[in-house]
C-alpha cells in the first residue's frame, strides 16, 4: 500500500489504522483520513460538517458508514446526530444527550457510564 504524501499523515502506519478501522475502534482525524483514503484537509472539513458523527474529536468507522449512507440516500440513519455539537448532560436529560451523540459512542457511554 502506498504511503501518503500528506505531511500530516507521514508518521502513521497504514496497517495500524486499518486494524483500528476493522475493529471499529475510535479514529482521530489523521487516522480517519488514512482509513477513508482522503487528505488530512478533507478529513478536517468533514469533521466540521453538521451531523458528522464525531464524539470528543474521534469517529467510529461504522458511525461514519451510516452517516455516509444517510447522506447519499442509501439508508435512513437510525440515530441521527444533532446538527450542532451535543450539549453537556447538565443542560439536557441523559437520555436526550445519549440520543444526540453517534450510536457507537452512545453504546459505550451507556455501558460504562
Amino acid at each position: 500500500m502506498q504511503r501518503s504524501r500528506d505531511k500530516h499523515l507521514l508518521r502513521l502506519e497504514v496497517a495500524d489504522v486499518m486494524k483500528r478501522r476493522r475493529l471499529d475502534q475510535a479514529l482521530n482525524m489523521k487516522q480517519f483520513a488514512i482509513a477513508a483514503g482522503i487528505s488530512y484537509s478533507t478529513a478536517c472539513h468533514w469533521f466540521r460538517q453538521p451531523g458528522f458523527p464525531t464524539f470528543c474529536g474521534v469517529v467510529f468507522w461504522n458511525d461514519f458508514v451510516e452517516w455516509r449512507q444517510a447522506c447519499t440516500g442509501l439508508t435512513a440513519l437510525k440515530n441521527a446526530p444533532a446538527p450542532n455539537p451535543p450539549q453537556e448532560p447538565a443542560r439536557q436529560s441523559r437520555a436526550e444527550w445519549l440520543r444526540s451523540i453517534p450510536p457507537k459512542a452512545a453504546r459505550i457511554v451507556a455501558e460504562f457510564g
